[in-house]
């Protein structure tokens, strides 16, 4: 969030005649961070007029939250029942035998995890694509505040996953414990939360590139 004090220094700054990039390079020079800074200065529209001109703020409705809980919700899903899913290839192609009844447990996975991705995959990629539609119709959605805390949920959830494996990796790799499936199963797990960790990295750069526009 924005400090009132900056934003309040940027409007009088603008009102005065100073220019946007003027005002930038002297609270850059202040010690203000950068993101403070292009936010404050996101705050008002680059128009040509007397005044500073404010930008519309994001209104989170209830259907917007709605859909932003679904859509994270179904990627969870989707993503943890991929994961689950290439388990059970591993197992398949790698079985361990002292699992009794291994391959009806492993059946039963498969049937459960194929399910549950045919269902949440598509509705994460019906709802993500009415969500992406709203923001080019309304680029102040950006700022949405269910926006930007689910997304960082995810990518903190997903490095705390990405770091988690690679700990356990490690581990085994030191206690002489690793296997072809105990590393596959981590592959599995580091790409899957790697590449979640970096979509939605590169989602919130470019909304930082098109506020500060």
């Amino acid at each position: 969030m924005t400090d009132t004090t900056l934003t309040n220094f940027v409007k009088e700054s603008l009102l005065c005649g100073a220019s946007r990039a003027d005002t930038e390079k002297v609270l850059l020079e202040a010690g203000w961070p950068k993101d403070q800074v292009a936010s404050a200065l996101g705050a008002f529209a680059a128009v040509d007029f007397p005044i500073p001109v404010p930008k519309p703020k994001a209104h989170l409705s209830a259907r917007d939250a709605f859909l932003y809980l679904v859509m994270f919700g179904m990627l969870y899903l989707a993503t943890y029942n991929l994961g689950n899913l290439l388990f059970q290839f591993i197992n398949m192609a790698f079985p361990d035998p002292a699992v009794v009844e291994y391959w009806e447990w492993t059946g039963r996975e498969i049937r459960f995890s194929t399910s549950a991705l045919f269902v949440s995959f598509p509705v994460f990629l019906f709802v993500a694509s009415k969500l992406a539609t709203q923001l080019r119709n309304d680029p102040t959605q950006r700022t949405s505040a269910m926006r930007k805390w689910l997304t960082y949920l995810t990518l903190a959830v997903a490095a705390c996953i990405i770091v988690g494996d690679l700990i356990y990796l490690l581990n085994s790799l030191l206690s002489g414990e690793l296997t072809v499936r105990f590393i596959l199963k981590a592959l599995v797990v580091g790409v899957i939360a790697g590449a979640v960790f970096a979509y939605y990295l590169w989602v919130m750069q470019q909304d930082d590139e098109v506020l500060a526009q």
